[in-house]
């Protein structure tokens, strides 16, 4: 995955990711037999991207063009597939019309047209991940390369499975709709159709903090307001556990130097061996694929040791019982440590660093604890729980207080 704030080049260095050949993972060269598995598939979820136009091929959104013998690219149209997948859902819906009378919001969801759709939170976004990550396990391509320019926020953006699967969880909790499932057999099939949304959302929320299989790659601009955006980005990166593997400093199109801010990079990151600061050369006006092409850019495989939040941990610091003290930490940059706040939902520690909140799920054994006390140094963040006595196990197995 390469992302970035915009205008920091990242459809560019995307391109230049997936059109440089891993030669450690590709044995041929020239054109592929029939059916062949194929090298790369860059993916782009810019409804107006411009690397159709500058790779040369045609504009054909939802199915992958041939841009080299390597390598693939597939344009997905945000609101396309929104509609496709909405149409298919509200099929189940149709299905299930006796069932408006048990669930009232049945009705509702049968009114919205699919072009409605895109307003709704995470919908849009949880879709087109979907949809990537079904071409990448799909088998044709030995490595995908996504393009995340022209989302707005990437971070929100990967977040969007975490926030639909709790709209979801809230409006209709599973146990609710498994019951009510088994009691009424005309909410069997609507049931379903929700059950795979969720358990799609989870799938995808797993997999994006995958460090054995995916690796994200920042990309920011050579001038100052690459500087003044790493620290934030990292930071964002460290708390939605995002597998980090390398910041590529880019000087695009003007001349100057990325050196100051690839060292200040190098600096916010000092200690990390996951991740590691280049500078990318992309200078010239970068218009079609033969100048592309010209820019040679390793993406690093995924490392397979996760980050951030991904990499949490949780030690008994005192006590025992219902005196006991437990410690949740991970390591995690801070830009203005006065801007942190944490709170709770469910089983979700809420955290929030310069306006970006992530529901950070909390290990089973902290779900029936208090948080007592938070605390930043060094680069780690600490939170500290004692276990709630109305629900903490007593020594007997029962609930309650022990005894």
């Amino acid at each position: 995955m390469v992302l970035g704030p915009g205008g920091s080049g990242v459809s560019v260095v995307a391109a230049a990711a997936a059109l440089t050949v891993d030669a450690s993972t590709h044995e041929h060269r020239g054109v592929l037999p029939i059916g062949a598995e194929r090298d790369t598939l860059l993916v782009t979820v810019d409804r107006q991207s411009y690397l159709p136009e500058r790779l040369g091929v045609f504009r054909v959104p939802g199915e992958p063009v041939a841009i080299t013998a390597d390598t693939d690219l597939l344009h997905l149209d945000p609101l396309a597939v929104v509609e496709q997948a909405w149409t298919d859902f509200t099929a189940a819906l149709t299905a299930v019309s006796a069932a408006r009378a048990f669930l009232p919001i049945v009705g509702t969801l049968s009114s919205v047209a699919p072009g409605e759709m895109v307003a709704l939170p995470g919908i849009g976004e949880f879709l087109l991940l979907r949809q990537i990550r079904d071409a990448a396990t799909s088998g044709r391509w030995r490595r995908v390369v996504v393009d995340l320019s022209g989302v707005g926020d990437p971070h929100a953006f990967l977040r969007a499975p975490v926030i639909l699967s709790t709209a979801v969880e809230r409006l209709w909790p599973r146990h609710a709709r498994l019951a009510e499932a088994a009691e009424k057999p005309a909410l069997a099939q609507l049931s379903a159709a929700v059950e795979g949304i969720d358990r799609d959302c989870q799938d995808l929320a797993e997999l994006l903090i995958d460090p054995h299989s995916v690796s994200a790659h920042l990309v920011l601009d050579a001038g100052d307001r690459g500087r003044r955006a790493a620290a934030d980005q990292l930071a964002i990166a460290d708390l939605t556990g995002l597998p980090l593997r390398s910041v590529l400093v880019n000087a695009g199109e003007a001349a100057v130097s990325t050196v100051s801010v690839a060292e200040h990079v190098r600096s916010l990151v000092d200690g990390d061996r996951a991740v590691t600061v280049h500078e990318v050369d992309s200078g010239g006006v970068l218009d079609r694929l033969s100048r592309i092409r010209k820019i040679t850019l390793h993406a690093q495989k995924p490392s397979g040791r996760p980050r951030g939040s991904g990499a949490l941990t949780v030690t008994k610091a005192s006590g025992e019982g219902v005196d006991t003290v437990f410690e949740l930490t991970w390591r995690q940059g801070l830009p203005r440590p006065d801007q942190l706040q944490l709170g709770r939902s469910g089983d979700d520690l809420l955290v929030t660093i310069d306006g970006f909140r992530h529901p950070v799920r909390l290990p089973s054994v902290l779900r029936r604890c208090r948080v007592i006390g938070a605390g930043w140094d060094a680069g780690l963040l600490t939170v500290t729980f004692s276990p709630d006595p109305a629900v903490w196990p007593a020594r007997d197995g029962g609930s309650g207080p022990a005894r």
